[in-house]
């Protein structure tokens, strides 16, 4: 029985006990009674709500602290090298990850890849370019901060928590073709006495896709009409049990109008469209309306880098759905429409944060490092007035 549940049961003893005490006022008891405990519960989830419960658990931090007891505290990472943030065998979980780097290579943020491994899996459960895993997008860094994750100048953080049964293996390739001169990284992670501590926790997860660019279909093909979600930008396609908890996606907008007027649709356990979870405008879906208008950072929302007045140029946006997350029990198709009946071609890149049991179906490719470098060339396209944003 949930806490909740007991509030409930709390509540229909009293009246029944009112009932037996005619004197007795039942609906401010009742009232009284539900009111205490819903704000008790209230306290126990928020953010600090659980900080003060007593744990049997173990603090423990990877690091790249200087061994020798100077204050050389980085490691190089040579190009083509892999190297290994965390490995351990035992339960428990990541908390905190914080990371920065010193490279002569511009867009380090997009040849660097983070990739994580839980519970002995071979294929990872996160694989995404490190700055896109941190929700700086492009190759490049942007101060922003949420909830989860944040950014400061070329100071990285991640706040989401990481459950792991009996290993965990996190670790960063250099796709580059140069050398990363200094690595510095914390990985702090708590340790547990057995596995049943994580039991019923799904394991952490993210992708990165790109589609570069999106493949416009002619309005004079749909008549503006799209009652599919065929041809759609998809962010994940996943299988098991699961839930999705975020979605950072950044377009660089290629021609002016509006790329904002794309519908989010969420394909749960195999349904068909129009599924149960489908938006009403790209916008709508990152906590917007009417477009864009400055950049903002809230704890699950924002718009957190704004291109051109125009549209064009690089843009980012985030919505994480940590108060709502999205279940699905066998899989999940998760998509946008870029612009209204996909009629845009731009330059869509995302990263989706998810939970579920193992394993997962295993991941596309991730593209060639020169696949993945941002678009610093290009024609401005201008579109027609009449075009729908």
């Amino acid at each position: 029985m949930t806490f909740i549940q007991r509030c409930f049961a709390i509540v229909r003893a009293s009246f029944s006990f009112s009932a037996k005490f005619s004197t007795i006022k039942v609906v401010p008891i009742a009232t009284l009674l539900f009111f205490l405990c819903f704000t008790a519960a209230a306290q126990d989830e928020g953010p600090l709500g659980n900080i003060s419960v007593l744990r049997d658990s173990v603090t423990k931090r990877a690091s790249s602290f200087d061994r020798q007891g100077g204050y050389f505290d980085s490691v190089p990472v040579k190009a083509g090298q892999t190297f290994t943030l965390l490995d351990t065998d035992a339960a428990g979980s990541i908390r905190h990850i914080w990371m920065t780097i010193n490279s002569p290579s511009e867009f380090h943020l997009r040849e660097l890849v983070l990739r994580m491994y839980w519970d002995g899996e071979t294929d990872p459960s996160v694989e995404v370019p490190l700055g896109d895993f941190f929700g700086t997008g492009f190759g490049t860094y942007h101060t922003w901060h949420s909830l989860p994750l944040t950014v400061q100048d070329r100071a990285l953080n991640c706040y989401f928590p990481m459950p792991f049964a009996t290993h965990a293996r996190v670790t960063v390739t250099n796709d580059g073709a140069k050398d990363v001169e200094q690595l510095y990284y914390q990985v702090d992670y708590e340790v547990y006495l057995s596995p049943a501590s994580v039991a019923g926790q799904g394991r952490f997860h993210a992708t990165w896709r790109r589609e570069n660019p999106t493949k416009a279909i002619p309005t004079e093909q749909t008549h503006r009409l799209h009652p599919s979600g065929d041809n759609n930008y998809i962010f994940l396609d996943a299988s098991g049990k699961g839930q999705v908890v975020g979605i950072v996606l950044n377009v660089q907008g290629f021609a002016t109008g509006a790329w904002a007027e794309g519908d989010d649709m969420w394909f749960v356990d195999g349904e068909k469209w129009p599924p149960a979870v489908h938006g009403t405008g790209l916008e709508d879906y990152f906590g917007n309306a009417w477009g864009f208008q400055e950049e903002f950072n809230y704890p699950f929302i924002g718009y957190s880098r704004k291109g051109n007045p125009d549209a064009t140029g690089f843009h980012t946006m985030y919505r994480f759905h940590i108060q709502d997350p999205i279940y699905f029990s066998k899989s999940i198709v998760g998509g946008i429409e870029h612009g209204h009946a996909n009629s845009r071609s731009d330059d869509f890149s995302s990263t989706a944060y998810w939970y579920q049991t193992e394993p997962h179906k295993k991941f596309e490719p991730l593209p060639p490092v020169d696949k993945r470098m941002p678009n610093l060339h290009w024609k401005i396209e201008i579109l027609p007035e009449d075009v729908p944003d």
